[in-house]
């Protein structure tokens, strides 16, 4: 732990966006700041003056840009971000109109197709015109039920370029989860593709689209576009919905090519975002224009090191804010690469887009990092990275064996950037640095600008060791508001109910010694045998570790006055839970963490419940095992494994 596992060079470090920023700030503001911990200090008390210096060097396209950084800067929520501000951001994202590359989609079945920023732009504009036809405003709300496709981002910046608000989820979502959070909303079109792809199946999507339809009046038009086949049948939707089904072709305006961007607000909404709602309805979480906007550009230019030479993927969806930070990326020139299938279709299909496309910022999971090292995957030995720089992680805590596979079989020379936040701030609290060593299990960083702590049940701060992590000043990516959240109860009691204006995020970690953070897993699913609170990420790394087990998922059952650790585990095919391997998995739990650790019963399922996005439902699974209603399984991607928890006579003695 206390050596790095990767340290960058001076020359390298001499390159980043993050050094020269170091040096335009010290010419600035008459500083000497000569390392990432001074500028992060820095940054949080003079909030203003370093959003500001943002704005200059990633070049912010505004209208009007006004004398006000922030009003209310010590209040949560409360505090306004550039009051005067008159911005538009698809405008921020397609202020490169040359030929370099500005889009890669790749597919599953092999499919490729390339666009330059020109051509986005004229894709945009045509798209433009066609909503112009429908009378779309500022603030109406438009709709994906997309694959992650290109026709995906240009919906997204039509709509932005008009002032109006995007919302999306992926097309694996089911009728019910789609009505869910579309129903919430109320949007006035609805953007789909007649199916996808996925583990080498073709999907229609055209079925549920026809269901989604005809449960929201609100939309006033559907528009297909072409993906799985050249020209899909129509004929379900029209009995739907009629008169609203379009074609996209049929759709856009091909003598429209200038985009006359609507100048918006800096709080003006953006994106509704929504909670995983696997414990109730979801929460639609509203982003802001310019704090999105800018977040993302401190993230990509100085914590991603983006640069118009880059190559940048990240596996996700358009139902996870991954896709949406993902866009962003655009501002500052690089090329944006998709992906849309399953990161398992091949154990390798990833690492070979990774060598094809010539990719060097790379995105994932913990989960798919974990799961390619089980596969036996080995990169290093089978593909050429060179053009590869850093690797960012995040979904769930990555392992620090993890850490050690990707050092030892993937690339010795990489910046390992694990990186959490999530839909509530569209973007992380503790991420990646590209000046910074790399220590096993640690996120590098907290983010610039971002009054990250952790502090006890008290509200005290903690530093080496655990507690709630919390933000203690405003940034720019908090959400503006909850859908018909009109008195704002549900937004305050969601992040400051815990602490007087201090921002809690409901993850469990702590700061380490080298400024660094661990996270050890959701304060909710922390458990607490015999008063001792422990998070899930301690037991997991363990757990899995271990060869037979493919993935596990842990919770407190509640259990004579106490609570008691329950472990549920996923084997090999054609491995079977026995005495020996309970015992090798206590042992493997109880000789690297604490007998409090231990698990009291484990049990072997075929399957852990997931969300759509990956992320295992620690508190459904919980509800299950004490025989409470989970009363949103639409938001999972397998409701069907949560019949796996029911009832089970391991679990009454």
């Amino acid at each position: 732990m206390t050596q790095p596992l990767w340290q960058p060079s001076q020359s390298r470090i001499e390159q980043t966006n993050l050094w020269h920023f170091i040096q335009s700030v010290n010419a600035s503001h008459h500083l000497n700041i000569t390392d990432y911990h001074q500028l992060h200090q820095w940054s949080i008390d003079h909030s203003d003056l370093f959003w500001d210096q943002i704005w200059h060097q990633c070049g912010i396209q505004s209208s009007h840009k006004g004398s006000v950084i922030i009003e209310n800067d010590n209040k949560m929520p409360g505090a306004k971000w550039y009051p005067e501000a008159k911005l538009n951001f698809a405008a921020n994202l397609l202020k490169f109109r040359h030929d370099s590359t500005a889009l890669i989609f790749c597919g599953e079945d092999g499919a490729r197709e390339e666009i330059s920023y020109a051509l986005l732009y004229q894709r945009v504009a045509a798209l433009v015109g066609g909503l112009k036809k429908y009378d779309i405003k500022p603030g109406d709300r438009i709709a994906g039920f997309m694959p992650n496709v290109i026709d995906s981002i240009v919906a997204m910046l039509a709509t932005a370029s008009l002032g109006a608000v995007w919302s999306s989820c992926s097309p694996d979502f089911g009728i019910n989860g789609v009505l869910d959070r579309f129903g919430q909303i109320e949007p006035r079109l609805l953007f789909t593709t007649d199916g996808y792809y996925y583990n080498g199946k073709t999907l229609n999507s055209l079925e549920r689209v026809a269901g989604i339809a005809a449960s929201l009046p609100s939309i006033e038009a559907i528009v297909v576009c072409d993906h799985v086949t050249q020209a899909a049948d129509l004929s379900l939707l029209h009995n739907a919905a009629p008169n609203k089904a379009i074609h996209l072709k049929d759709f856009i305006d091909v003598n429209a090519t200038e985009i006359e961007f609507v100048d918006c607000g800096f709080d003006d909404p953006l994106y509704i975002m929504y909670s995983s709602g696997t414990t109730g309805v979801p929460k639609c979480i509203v982003h802001g224009i310019g704090g999105t906007l800018l977040q993302h550009n401190k993230e990509h230019f100085l914590h991603t090191d983006v640069s118009p030479v880059d190559v940048m993927f990240y596996y996700t969806t358009c139902g996870w804010m991954m896709w949406n930070w993902l866009v962003s990326g655009l501002s500052l020139g690089c090329t944006v690469l998709l992906y849309d299938g399953s990161p398992f279709k091949t154990p390798s299909i990833l690492m070979d887009m990774a060598e094809r496309e010539k990719v060097t910022i790379f995105g994932t999971s913990a989960k798919y990092i974990a799961a390619i090292e089980k596969a036996g995957v080995k990169p290093a030995q089978s593909h050429n990275l060179q053009h590869l720089k850093s690797i960012l992680s995040t979904g769930s805590p990555l392992s620090h064996e993890s850490f050690d596979y990707v050092y030892r079989e993937v690339k010795r020379d990489v910046l390992l950037a694990s990186i959490s936040g999530g839909t509530d701030i569209a973007s992380c609290f503790a991420l990646g640095c590209p000046i910074l060593p790399v220590y096993r299990g640690e996120l590098q960083c907290r983010g610039l600008a971002m009054a990250v702590d952790i502090f006890d049940d008290e509200g005290q701060s903690l530093r080496q060791t655990k507690g709630e992590l919390v933000c203690s000043a405003p940034f720019p990516s908090m959400p503006i508001y909850f859908w018909q959240d009109h008195d704002g109860k549900k937004y305050h009691d969601a992040y400051f109910d815990q602490f007087t204006n201090v921002w809690a995020h409901g993850d469990y970690g702590e700061i380490t010694q080298h400024g660094g953070v661990i996270i050890h897993g959701r304060s909710d699913a922390v458990l607490n045998p015999g008063g001792v609170r422990i998070g899930t990420a301690e037991i997991y790394r363990q757990v899995e570790i271990i060869e037979d087990v493919l993935e596990s998922i842990v919770v407190g059952q509640n259990w004579q006055h106490d609570v008691r650790v329950i472990l549920f585990v996923v084997l090999r095919p054609g491995r079977v839970l026995n005495e020996a391997l309970i015992r090798t998995i206590k042992q493997q739990v109880r000789a690297n963490t604490t007998p409090r650790h231990v698990p009291e019963k484990v049990i072997q399922v075929s399957a852990i419940p997931r969300t759509i996005s990956g992320k295992i439902v620690e508190l459904a699974v919980r509800k299950v095992i004490h025989g409470e209603e989970v009363t949103n399984k639409d938001a999972l991607a397998n409701p069907e494994a949560l019949d796996l928890f029911v009832n089970l006579s391991a679990l009454s003695s």
